[in-house]
């Protein structure tokens, strides 16, 4: 059985994945068949079932377009390390009394990621 951080850890993770496919505008069959993992399994993962190995952990990433290491740092299972300190913002989704902790966890790993995908992004000088 695992233990109570490990499904922590996998509830966390998987909110984030299924976060971040329906931000990605995907069904979790088109992110199955994209990031070749079973349908079924793919849905245990992002419902906590499931800690999903290393190798499934980079498909999935890589489909979503993001990184592993993001993906596992946002899922709980690796140490972030950011240069700033916490936004306005993270601090709101933080302490907002509505939300479960998993929530709030899914949420802000959306948050960073929009964040982190518009730092990346060149500006219009650059195209």
């Amino acid at each position: 059985m695992a233990e109570e951080g490990q499904t922590l850890h996998s509830d966390v993770l998987g909110a984030y994945i299924r976060a971040q496919r329906r931000l990605a505008d995907l069904s979790l069959r088109q992110l199955a068949e994209l990031s070749d993992v079973s349908n079924a399994y793919l849905s245990q993962v992002e419902r906590g079932l499931h800690q999903p190995s290393l190798k499934v952990v980079q498909s999935i990433a890589h489909a979503l377009n993001l990184s592993s290491e993001v993906l596992l740092a946002e899922g709980g299972l690796l140490e972030k390390h950011s240069k700033a300190g916490p936004t306005d913002t993270e601090a709101a989704i933080s302490a907002d009394p509505e939300l479960s902790e998993k929530d709030k966890q899914a949420l802000l790993g959306v948050y960073r990621s929009l964040r982190q995908r518009s730092d990346s992004k060149p500006t219009a000088t650059e195209d």
